[in-house]
């Protein structure tokens, strides 16, 4: 027999399944009969869905227009309506196949489950679709975003610059600081100490709102509305393309409500902050503004309550940076590291970021030989080393591109000719770039040296050159920036040669003459090198420094092919005996320094440069024959210094010469019209005489030296007063004398007697000439009115 199942139902069980049976029949055949009525109303409810979402997104834009944030279930609601949309809109696609299904007046289907399945999902989007409708009635759909207070920066920590973030720090505390700048040079850690004051206010428990703004090189006010609109809560482009009244109001608005500090980071120029929006710190509103820059003048110009100069690490503080960046592993691999890479730190003379760009490139070197190299190439060929040609040195240079024009850029260029930490007179300078044509042609002195001494400031003021040591009239240039120079001078990154430099580097011989050709400045100072090539050539030369070497002698042709030689300084060759004739053919000359060589004679073919400006025989004690008219033939001779000019000269002076101090020299000093700075030796009173008189000379007459005088008896000094640049003057030897007369009025007098009183032999006249300087020797002084002092 087969298998059998038997049911047995109870009449009560039985009713009950039929029931169900019936229920979910119908339940089911009402998705597919009122399919056609519940697409109808899906399509209603959207449509008034929509509407609503189009009413609530209008109100959220006015509201993100006002820099207000939408609420979060404004943006759950618009997002469940957009689910709701893109869903409906897919079963409206398919409504017409679906309908096509339908037949005995639509109550059945020919695919009835496809049709069940598509109508519970109309059903069910109709339900979501009028639950949303109701549900999306906002009183307020937005609101303004809480902003932070302060915004923490990452930044490195202020190594070797701790006590001046604490200075920095405490000043901002000071209610009569509202405009601090903090200016130096580029790469010395300015904006590391800004980022760190910043931060400091985290833990403030003053309410400053802080505001930072990078401003940088090519800054528009537009951007910096921007960025401080940004930090106030307006983000948004709508904001960012209104118009420049419309940011002011908004800016100003929300700033004058509040107690705030703005720290703009690298500016280059004056930024006026009230057209930007910002309301100016007052004792009122006790706000702060805190800048950096590289130019203290931007300082004067931000009117700047507090001049903050942030500067090169000292040497303790430079070391440890280094130490650190390199890491003491490295370190510590071979017993001579240590003292190679403090070699190696000292080249970076204190900046911050070459200490850092250079730590961090010798971390991996393990050998002394590369820390050698790595010495070797950072004194010669400081752009090839990792980092500095492509980090340190671009970064520099903007400093040199915002100078002012050319002419600027050119004379701060020159200061690279001379050596590493030389402190270079800036008379001196402004001598070297009166001759190279870098200076405007001024008919008289004040000229020229104001517009020199202009562009010495605007270069201190952009720390591209330092003030020298000991209060002298000096400047220097720092090693980082010098090298960066010479890295623009020889062409940057691309093939150049312009200026060849060597100074300090122990040679004994130039470089190979084939490099000259090219150049259009040379320096070899401060070397050992005893003889130069025969016959260099160079076609674009206008610079030679060969000054603090050994040279013996220069050979007949050397200056051959020189034609557009400017500027030729010989000066401290103190074994160089004779200059050969062929330096006439140094058409061009203009400058020519023999200063304290052993030269004993003058040659007669000098008198060919006509074009020379500036001639320097100071300390040429052995100097005792000048050709006469040698002199006088320079007609456009400016400054002239024969201090000390042949003092150690024993020959017997001859008509046909002129040696020191005699007549024939005061003679054709008078033929120099052009002359406005002159130092000279007088040997003889009919020369001092002469000269004396000579309105022109007393008003040229910088330095002078009255030597051994030896008829001498009676010298009334107030005869120097008309000397009007005169601020030195020596008396040496002059054994004769017996009488110095000071006669001033008596307001004068009084002053001088005061001084007396203090005074010893020889005699301190510092204080007697306003910014002169005076040396007597060996003599017995009488004051007219005052009082008589005996040696």
């Amino acid at each position: 027999m087969g298998n059998c199942i038997s049911i047995s139902l109870e009449s009560g069980s039985l009713d009950s399944v039929v029931s169900y049976c019936c229920e979910f029949t119908a339940g089911r055949a009402k998705y597919v009969c009122k399919l056609e009525e519940n697409l109808e109303a899906l399509k209603k409810a959207l449509d008034d869905l929509t509407v609503r979402k189009n009413d609530v997104l209008r109100r959220v834009t006015v509201a993100e227009e006002q820099q207000l944030k939408r609420l979060e279930e404004v943006q759950r609601w618009i997002s469940m309506v957009e689910a709701v949309e893109c869903e409906t809109n897919e079963l409206m696609q398919r409504s017409s196949e679906e309908i096509n299904r339908l037949c005995l007046c639509g109550c059945f289907s020919k695919n009835y489950r496809s049709s069940y399945v598509f109508g519970k999902r109309v059903s069910k989007m109709l339900a979501e679709a009028t639950d949303l409708r109701s549900k999306g009635v906002f009183g307020v759909v937005a609101e303004r975003e809480p902003i932070a207070r302060v915004v923490e920066i990452p930044t490195e920590p202020t190594v070797g610059m701790e006590s001046l973030l604490e200075e920095v720090w405490r000043d901002l505390g000071d209610e009569n600081v509202r405009i601090m700048g903090l200016y130096g040079m580029g790469g010395v850690g300015k904006t590391t100490l800004l980022k760190n004051i910043n931060n400091k206010f985290l833990d403030s428990p003053d309410s400053y709102f802080v505001i930072w703004v990078v401003v940088s090189k090519d800054h528009t006010l537009d951007k910096i509305q921007n960025d401080v609109g940004e930090k106030i809560g307006y983000s948004n482009d709508a904001w960012k393309n209104r118009n420049y009244h419309q940011k002011v109001a908004d800016i100003f608005g929300v700033l004058s409500k509040k107690k705030f500090v703005l720290f703009l980071d690298d500016i280059w120029e004056r930024i006026d902050f009230v057209k930007v929006g910002v309301p100016y710190p007052d004792k009122q509103n006790e706000s702060k503004l805190v800048f950096t820059t590289r130019s203290k003048d931007v300082c004067g110009r931000m009117s700047a309550d507090k001049q903050v100069e942030v500067k090169c690490l000292s040497w303790e503080k430079s070391w440890k940076l280094f130490r650190e960046k390199v890491g003491e592993e490295a370190l510590s691999v071979h017993k001579d590291i240590p003292y190679l890479a403090e070699l190696v730190a000292k080249e970076c003379d204190g900046l911050p970021l070459a200490l850092i760009t250079i730590g961090r490139a010798m971390a991996c070197k393990r050998t002394p030989q590369e820390w050698k190299y790595a010495i070797q190439l950072l004194k010669n060929s400081a752009s090839e080393f990792s980092g500095m040609g492509d980090e340190v040195f671009p970064l520099l240079k903007f400093s040199y591109d915002n100078l002012s024009n050319e002419k600027v850029r050119s004379c701060f260029l020159y200061c690279a000719l001379l050596p590493e930490d030389w402190e270079i007179d800036r008379n001196e300078l402004i001598h070297y770039w009166m001759c190279e044509g870098y200076l405007d042609e001024y008919s008289d002195i004040n000229g020229l040296q104001g517009q020199g001494y202009n562009i010495i400031g605007s270069l201190l003021y952009a720390c591209l050159l330092e003030e020298g040591m000991g209060g002298r009239n000096c400047v220097k240039m720092h090693d980082v920036v010098r090298d960066m120079a010479l890295w623009i001078a020889c062409g940057c990154e691309e093939a150049g040669n312009r200026f060849l430099v060597k100074t300090n580097a122990l040679l004994a011989e130039p470089p190979m003459v084939e490099k000259w050709n090219e150049a259009e400045k040379i320096s070899f100072m401060k070397n050992r090198i005893a003889r130069l090539p025969e016959t260099p050539t160079c076609p674009n030369l206008s610079t030679l420094f060969l000054q603090h070497n050994e040279l013996h002698r220069i050979g007949s042709s050397f200056f051959e092919c020189m034609p557009k030689l400017n500027v030729l300084d010989l000066s401290k060759n103190t074994e160089l005996r004779d200059l050969p004739k062929e330096i006439s053919k140094l058409v061009s000359l203009e400058y020519l320094n023999l200063a304290s060589t052993g030269i004993d004679k003058l040659p007669e073919e000098l008198k060919n440069l006509v074009m020379l400006k500036y001639l320097n025989l100071e300390g040429t004690s052995k100097l005792d024959i000048i050709p006469q008219d040698v002199i006088s033939s320079f007609s456009r001779l400016q400054v002239l210094n024969m201090l000390w000019c042949g003092t150690k000269s024993n020959k017997r002076v001859e008509d046909r010469v002129q040696c020191g101090g005699n007549e024939l020299l005061v003679h054709e000093l008078l033929c120099l019209k052009d002359i406005n700075t002159l130092g000279v030796s007088v040997r003889c009173v009919t020369a001092l005489e002469r000269l004396l008189i000579s309105q022109m000379l007393l008003n040229s007459t910088q330095s002078l030296l009255l030597y051994k005088l030896s008829d001498l008896q009676f010298l009334n000094l107030s005869n120097f007063l008309k000397m009007e640049r005169l601020d030195r003057l020596r008396l040496v030897g002059c054994k004769s004398l017996e009488e110095l007369k000071i006669d001033w009025d008596w307001d004068w007098d009084w002053e001088i007697r005061e001084q007396y009183s203090q005074a010893t032999c020889p005699l301190d006249m510092c204080s007697l000439f306003p910014n002169q300087e005076f040396f007597l020797t060996c003599i017995v002084f009488r004051s007219g009115n005052a009082k008589e002092l005996k040696k």
